[in-house]
């Protein structure tokens, strides 16, 4: 399928790698800042074939896991209303607020879907003029559009029994962040591709001369990974800090226009804390003032939630890129899919789940065993 079976040809990943290896001379410590680019690396056993000089860290990017906890409780007290229907995409529903998560509240009665699009949540509203219907809109630069699409449709259409539970993060921020931790090992970053194509790359030629990091681009196959990191390290080597569009096919640098515009006019820029790092500056997008009356924590006054995070989950480390998530003592044993104790475990970004599903436990399978690239 194209863009897919040849992005994912054996004898190119080999000749990246080569590549790879005959230019790293020193060790080299890399982020990605995507969930998905996290699970196509543990899924193809990336980090393992490359050479030991390079180390790809894996940064905060899943939106599901960067939710911060009080988001969550307060979508299980919205959700408990017998009013109510509320509607999340399904990688929401096992995600564990304090005491109980979304699946348990559908069981305990509340009217909790799982839809495929915010349009759907729109329609479901229409359809109930009668209750109140609320979307629970999560994600990064990449989703934020068609939410606040939605929003602007709910508005013109004049549905009044519709309204959204905002948790929307932006990636250049975080990048900030992280580089501003005394803890930071990270000097390149692998940039989200579909971030990019949203917004654009104007954002990031500060930051890397700034902090003087590579930015790179990057796809979602494991010969876009590779050519990625391939790029990074030739800049690393040379001792540049550029920023470089390894993914041209879907990102041009003025990112879409037009999805710019409606997120300027739906949303505006707000601090916003991440689950397990704390609160960043301006990286987060709420809904402005002109609609304000969609703003479901407004319309149902959410305030006074206490939070409790389980001490055993390492999950804001591991979202950090402090630890891998096989050194959390809780990975595996306590915390499973199963019996998740942080997001990072059930979202289909999540690291942990991507070191659970192929099989990175305390021993790391071989390359041959992880990796049909190999």
């Amino acid at each position: 399928m194209k863009y897919l079976d040849e992005f994912q040809d054996p004898e190119l990943a080999r000749r990246l790698l080569d590549d790879i290896r005959a230019t790293a001379t020193r060790p080299w410590a890399l982020m990605e800042v995507c969930g998905g680019q996290t699970h196509t690396i543990i899924r193809h056993g990336i980090d393992q074939l490359l050479p030991e000089q390079v180390e790809l860290i894996h940064g905060p990017g899943c939106p599901v896991c960067v939710t911060p906890l009080e988001v969550i409780d307060k979508a299980l007290e919205i959700a408990s209303r017998p009013d109510v229907i509320f509607c999340s995409f399904g990688d929401m529903l096992r995600v564990p607020g304090s005491d109980r998560d979304l699946f348990q509240v559908r069981g305990e009665g509340g009217d909790v879907r799982v839809v495929y699009s915010p349009l759907d949540a729109l329609k479901t509203a229409q359809q109930n003029p009668g209750r109140e219907v609320v979307f629970f809109g999560v994600g990064f630069e990449t989703t934020a559009p068609p939410n606040a699409m939605t929003v602007h449709q709910a508005r013109k259409l004049g549905i009044r029994n519709f309204s959204m539970l905002v948790s929307h993060v932006r990636v250049p921020p975080a990048i900030e962040a992280i580089m501003n931790s005394p803890s930071c090992r990270v000097q390149a970053f692998l940039a989200a591709g579909h971030v990019c194509s949203v917004m654009g790359m104007a954002e990031y030629p500060a930051l890397a001369e700034r902090f003087r990091v590579p930015i790179v681009v990057t796809g979602f196959e494991p010969l876009d990974i590779l050519e990625g990191i391939r790029r990074t390290v030739r800049q690393l080597e040379r001792g540049e800090h550029t920023v470089d569009n390894a993914y041209p096919r879907a990102v041009r640098s003025e990112g879409n226009p037009a999805a710019q515009a409606m997120l300027k006019d739906v949303f505006e820029v707000t601090d916003r804390t991440w689950r397990g790092i704390g609160t960043i500056p301006a990286s987060g997008w709420r809904l402005s003032e002109r609609y304000r009356d969609y703003d479901a924590e407004h319309r149902f006054s959410v305030d006074g939630i206490t939070t409790r995070e389980p001490a055993a989950c390492r999950s804001g480390e591991v979202l950090q890129g402090l630890i891998k998530p096989n050194q959390c003592e809780a990975f595996g044993t306590t915390c499973t899919p199963r019996t998740p104790l942080g997001a990072t475990m059930v979202s289909s970004e999540g690291a942990c789940a991507a070191y659970y599903l192929y099989r990175r436990l305390s021993t790391p399978p071989t390359p041959l065993e992880a990796s049909p690239v190999a």
